[in-house]
Formats: structure tokens, C-alpha cells, sequence
């Protein structure tokens, strides 16, 4: 005996969208799906009892389901002898648009419920290029592990992008540095705080000493993320230097730390930048503490404060338990 892939209980209620190209002499534009569902078994079965059986009805309410849905197709599904039926052509034709219907709205109901209940669906999330050697490995990982059934769309974006593309609607989750003080339209959890280092050609004279101050830094050429991509960052930086005494003389700005380093490597000049960059090994570039060290750069998650995602809370509770909050 053949069995359907779908799930009985999941579809009995509910009414679905008909092919439009099914009958020219349907009286009405969707069909029951009680009807649909007891013509495929009976399609199957090819026995009013066996199918009878199978849908848990007798025989006479299943007789008019298949009249119900001939009555709207306009021609006969089934051919009907003694002792056997068979499918007329408007019924091979139907069969199979059937059969996909009825399996199509069962995953649908089942991904449906499961991200109702956080345990399915899609989770964008942006994420700054230098959670990469953080904490984005051992969350991607857990999260994976907790929920199979969600499909994460991750994004690498600085700052400012994600705050606007969180406003936009098309990530759900950033994982950014030095979120904004207020923003009324967003909600922060801090995921870590680090401390700054320098980042120093391995010619430079200061790549000699175990640990710097900023203020040595006075006289040395500075490679910078440009400020639109992250003004907060970039005023931290740039802060430290005011602080010490000295504005810091930019020659060339990089989106991307990545090509900060290499900037550095290739000798242009020297920069600032979160501890977590030093995960990038690149053979002459030294990364040296600063000592005293000024201030920390915080990275942190946000969202929406109106988004209901239930998948939000559960990628929140899966950074709970990543790497410390501070290195």
C-alpha cells in the first residue's frame, strides 16, 4: 500500500489556491483541501474502502469529497466499474499538481512552526571583519549545533552599513563595533570589550620594545579605517592620539583591517587597532601592547527593539556562552 508524504493532521482544515489551468468550469477559486486530500489517496489506493480506511471516514463522505472536486474540476477523476476504479485523464492530469500541493504545504507548515517556535527559519547577520578571529567561529558553531534547522545568512559589513541595514530590514543582527550611545530604533548587548595594540611595520625602531606608549607613535605616518565606516572607532583612535598629545597624520585610509596590515607591512605607516587584529599573521608587521593602554573598543550585538524573531533570543543566549567578554 502505498503512503503520501505528507502529513494528514497538518492540511485536513485548511484551503488552498487552485491551478489555474485545471478546469475552465471551476465555479469557485480555491479548492477545499478535504476534497483534494481524499482524491490523492483514493488516486492511490484505487478503493473507495482501502481509502476509506486510510482517511479514517467511511465510505459515503468520501464518495462526496471526489463528487465535491469533480463538480469544480467539471469533468470525472475517476472511472468507476464493478469492482475496480480507475483514473480518467482529467485525473492523471490532476494527480500529480496534487500530490505536490498537498507535500508543499506540509513543509510549509513545518517550517512554519518551527521558526514560530525559534527552532527554524533564516537569521541574517552582519558581523565586523574582525569578529572573525573572535567570537564568529564558536557562535556560527554552537548555533549550528542548537538549531539545525535555522539557515543563518551571514554578511561581513563595518559599522555603519549594519546600523543602516538593520534600519533597512535586511539583516536581523549586527555584530559591530562601538555601537551608538542612543539610538531609540535599536537594541545592544555588549559581546566583548578589548583592548587596543599597535601595529608597526617590523622595520620600525619601536618594534624593538615589548610594549608602547601612544605618545611614541607622534612622529610616525597612520594607516585608518576611514571614519564614515565607523565614526565611533575612529574618533576612539584618533582620541587616544589627541590624548597623548599629538593629532594623528593619516596617509592612507582601508575599509578593511586585513588591508590595514598589509598597508603597514608594505611600510607606509603604522595604526592602531583592537586586539583581535593580531590573529592576522602577516611577517612584518609587529603588534606591541600599548602601555598604559587608554581605553577598550566594546563589540556588540544589535537588533531591532520592535523585532519579534524569536530566532533573536536564541542567538543572544548562544553568544552568552562565547569567549570571555574582554581579552
Amino acid at each position: 500500500m502505498r503512503r503520501t508524504l505528507w502529513d494528514q493532521s497538518s492540511i485536513r482544515l485548511i484551503a488552498l489556491q487552485p491551478w489555474s489551468d485545471i478546469s475552465r468550469h471551476m465555479e469557485r477559486p480555491e479548492l477545499a483541501l478535504p476534497q483534494l486530500h481524499a482524491f490523492v489517496v483514493l488516486a492511490e489506493e484505487l478503493h473507495f474502502g482501502h481509502a476509506a480506511a486510510r482517511l479514517g471516514i467511511a465510505q459515503p463522505p468520501l464518495s462526496q469529497q471526489i463528487r465535491r472536486l469533480e463538480d469544480k474540476v467539471g469533468y470525472a477523476l475517476f472511472i468507476r466499474e464493478p469492482g475496480r476504479i480507475s483514473l480518467t485523464a482529467a485525473g492523471r492530469e490532476l494527480l500529480p499538481a496534487a500530490q505536490h500541493a498537498l507535500a508543499d504545504l506540509a513543509a510549509g507548515l513545518t517550517a512554519a512552526r518551527q521558526a514560530g517556535s525559534g527552532r527554524g527559519g533564516r537569521l541574517r547577520i552582519g558581523f565586523a571583519a574582525s569578529l572573525a578571529f573572535t567570537v564568529l567561529p564558536g557562535l556560527l558553531r554552537t548555533f549550528r549545533e542548537r538549531f539545525p534547522a535555522v539557515d543563518l545568512d551571514i554578511q561581513e559589513m563595518t559599522t555603519t552599513p549594519q546600523l543602516a541595514a538593520l534600519r533597512d530590514r535586511t539583516i536581523d543582527v549586527g555584530l559591530l563595533r562601538e555601537p551608538p550611545a542612543d539610538d531609540a530604533e535599536l537594541d545592544f548587548q555588549t559581546v566583548l570589550t578589548e583592548p587596543f595594540v599597535a601595529v608597526l611595520p617590523s622595520t620600525h625602531p619601536l618594534a624593538a620594545q615589548r610594549t608602547i606608549r601612544v605618545a611614541d607613535l607622534a612622529d610616525s605616518p597612520f594607516v585608518l579605517l576611514p571614519r564614515a565606516v565607523g565614526p565611533p572607532l575612529y574618533d576612539q583612535i584618533t582620541g587616544m592620539c589627541i590624548d597623548a598629545g599629538f593629532a594623528p597624520r593619516v596617509v592612507q585610509h582601508a575599509v578593511e583591517w586585513q588591508t590595514i596590515c598589509a598597508l603597514v607591512e608594505s611600510g607606509l605607516g603604522v595604526s592602531l587597532a583592537p586586539h583581535s587584529i593580531r590573529r592576522i599573521r602577516l611577517k612584518d608587521v609587529a603588534y606591541r601592547n600599548l602601555d598604559p593602554n587608554p581605553t577598550h573598543t566594546r563589540v556588540a550585538a544589535a537588533w531591532r527593539t520592535t523585532d519579534s524573531n524569536p530566532l533573536i533570543p536564541q542567538l543572544l543566549s548562544a553568544l552568552d556562552h562565547q569567549s570571555p567578554n574582554s581579552h
